[in-house]
């Protein structure tokens, strides 16, 4: 155990979220996203597994660490919902409430076509998955800096 770490950041996660540069990106995945197919095409290779969490949770703890980046438009990104693009279900507007929380009101989630979304997060760095059951539990999340002490 450590202090001040959220307990769902195991091991793996940790030593991924640490060896993240700035404008590489995090798949944060629900349950029926193909984590495992798409995971062997990242730069890390193999699957990272939050088991037992939801979405929201895992991002609550990624986001406690992992801080967005401040140069681009679409620092957080979430999959379109098919057939209606203007959907924002209830896990998305969970999410977005956790990285207001984390990040400020500034980091509004960009949706992205199903399957824009799954070519994006094949060329991501790694991917989370949860446990969660909801549709349309997926996101993309690209890391910033962090800024020297003044």
């Amino acid at each position: 155990m450590l202090k001040n770490i959220n307990p769902l950041l195991n091991p793996d996660v940790l030593q991924v979220l640490a060896a993240m540069g700035h404008g590489d990106t995090l798949v944060l995945a629900d349950a029926n996203f193909p984590s495992e197919s798409v995971a062997k095409k990242t730069t890390h290779g193999k699957v990272l597994r939050m088991d037992g969490a939801n979405v929201v949770d895992a991002a609550d703890a990624v986001l406690s660490l992992l801080p967005l980046d401040t140069f681009i438009d679409n620092a957080a990104q979430c999959m379109e919902v098919v057939g209606d693009p203007d959907a924002q279900p209830d896990v998305q507007q969970e999410v977005q409430a956790k990285i207001n929380q984390h990040e400020g009101e500034g980091f509004k989630l960009s949706p992205l076509e199903r399957f824009a979304f799954y070519d994006k997060a094949s060329t991501s760095y790694a991917v989370l998955a949860t446990s969660e059951r909801r549709f349309y539990g997926c996101f993309i999340l690209t890391k910033g800096v962090v800024p020297p002490e003044v």
